[in-house]
């Protein structure tokens, strides 16, 4: 008897510990308490309403709580808009208690769609628990506009016609009027002092120089090319690609063909009309031929033919250069 009045004991003693754990998990449950309620339930079209969002805890004993509020969207629901949102406040109701908090916050919401729409609970994070608490839903009732259908349809009233004179025009645009008089005089008066003091400047007179030659500009360059010994020197591919600038340009500067831009044939079948004699077009057929040879075939020319070739230039211009008188003089003038 003594035994089983032990065990008695002992099973009373779990189911009382037992029924202690379980209602402190509930009370700490009941600490927490998310609730939303609305100014009215029965608005109108177009009307707004408040909508207040709460949550009340209660942090003591040094338990850390974190409520993390939902993400507010545009809408509740697809009738329900959300136009605009307050600050979360945070209050302390009772200084006697100061670890009882409660995390407020309005929306102001609107409808244009009549009816009954429920709006759904809105769920608030407790310390990252998945499960989260809900506040109860609502309903709302959006009613439509009264229209008295026995009334008449009457048009839109026209504008009022409210009288309105120069003096109301001028009383409107006083700071256009002023900006418009003020610019007005100082304009006069620039034109006014710049009239009166105007130096008059004598007329400068251009005189353009004389025009060099186009055969003189050659015979310049050709010199330059032959003093600075350039194949001499090895380097056959500057020489010739400088040899056969210098006579592309004479031709562009003496007969308007556009040689600077043209491959050898083309300058040889624009010479077909052009009236020089067969030996400068032979000897110039010569100069671009071996220059193109040697620029772009990598040919080695002679010591012979590398003169022969500089010869014919110099040739070329000379036997097609343009008689002009006092061209000496234009030159000396010119330098």
């Amino acid at each position: 008897m003594k035994l089983e009045t032990k065990y008695i004991k002992l099973i009373r003693t779990t189911i009382l510990l037992f029924t202690l754990l379980c209602f402190s998990f509930a009370s700490s449950a009941q600490e927490i308490k998310a609730t939303a309620t609305l100014d009215s339930n029965t608005i109108k079209i177009g009307q707004q309403v408040k909508l207040k969002l709460s949550i009340q805890y209660k942090a003591d004993n040094g338990k850390h709580i974190k409520i993390q509020w939902p993400d507010i969207a545009d809408t509740l629901r697809k009738e329900v808009e959300v136009v605009g949102q307050s600050k979360l406040d945070t209050l302390i109701p009772d200084k006697n208690n100061p670890v009882k908090f409660i995390q407020s916050k309005t929306l102001y919401i609107t409808s244009f769609d009549s009816g009954y729409w429920a709006i759904p609970p809105i769920k608030f994070m407790v310390n990252d628990d998945t499960t989260g608490i809900f506040t109860e839903p609502l309903l709302l009732h959006v009613g439509g506009m009264a229209v008295d259908t026995t009334i008449a349809i009457k048009d839109i009233k026209p504008p009022f016609d409210q009288p309105y004179s120069f003096l109301d025009w001028l009383k409107d645009n006083m700071y256009v009027v002023w900006g418009t008089a003020i610019a007005i005089l100082v304009t006069l008066l620039i034109i006014y002092l710049v009239r009166r003091f105007k130096k008059v400047k004598p007329e400068l007179i251009m005189v353009e120089a004389p025009k060099i030659p186009a055969h003189v500009i050659a015979y310049e360059k050709l010199e330059k090319l032959k003093n600075e010994k350039l194949w001499q020197e090895g380097k056959l591919k500057l020489h010739y690609s400088s040899l056969t600038d210098i006579v592309r340009e004479y031709i562009e500067n003496r007969f308007k063909i556009q040689a600077m831009e043209q491959t050898t044939d083309e300058i040889l079948y624009g010479f077909r009309n052009v009236a020089i004699d067969e030996e400068s077009k032979t000897k110039l057929k010569q100069v671009l031929i071996l220059s193109d040879l040697v620029k772009f075939a990598k040919e080695q020319p002679t010591p012979t033919e590398n003169e022969l070739c500089l010869g014919n230039s110099y040739d070329f211009v000379n036997g097609t250069k343009r008689d002009e008188e006092n061209s000496k003089q234009a030159i000396a003038n010119s330098k």
